[in-house]
């Protein structure tokens, strides 16, 4: 039973990721909303998947805090949004620490093409406004493409 609660919530995980995408391109905004939801399950997933205390919950929060003060940080410059923001954090509390790492570095790889590709749409349509890049989209790429494996593994029902 646990296993496919444990799925099932790495699904919901993977739909909300493509509404915050989806979001993104659309408004520019990622919903408190979602991020909360996302936030806020957290907890049942590290019930899912068998999660002690001390130290793996520890782990999850201190990844999480730790990824809120640095793009957060990053914020305050105005590099980045503050649904990307909330939304890298809420999947700290989701993601492995060494698998948070590499969220990151496909989020980059994702959201550096992502920045070519609307660059140069936007150089070609000789826009004078401000380039906005849905930078959710890259975050959601990222996030899919690390949680994808444990989908994959699903048992076959009996």
């Amino acid at each position: 039973m646990m296993t496919f609660i444990h799925y099932g919530l790495l699904v919901a995980l993977a739909i909300a990721l493509l509404f915050a995408a989806a979001s993104d391109i659309r408004s520019r905004t990622i919903h408190n909303w979602l991020n909360a939801g996302i936030a806020l399950a957290a907890p049942a997933f590290w019930w899912a998947s068998g999660l002690s205390l001390w130290p793996d919950v520890a782990m999850q929060l201190g990844i999480a805090a730790l990824a809120f003060a640095l793009f957060a940080g990053l914020f305050a410059l105005r590099m980045m949004g503050g649904g990307d923001v909330k939304l890298l954090t809420a999947l700290a509390l989701w993601i492995e620490p060494g698998t948070f790492l590499q969220l990151l570095i496909i989020m980059a790889l994702a959201g550096g093409a992502l920045t070519i590709v609307m660059g140069g749409y936007h150089f070609l349509r000789r826009e004078k406004e401000r380039l906005a890049i849905p930078y959710g989209v890259a975050i959601a790429f990222a996030g899919i493409w690390v949680i994808f494996p444990k989908l994959a593994s699903v048992p076959a029902i009996a």
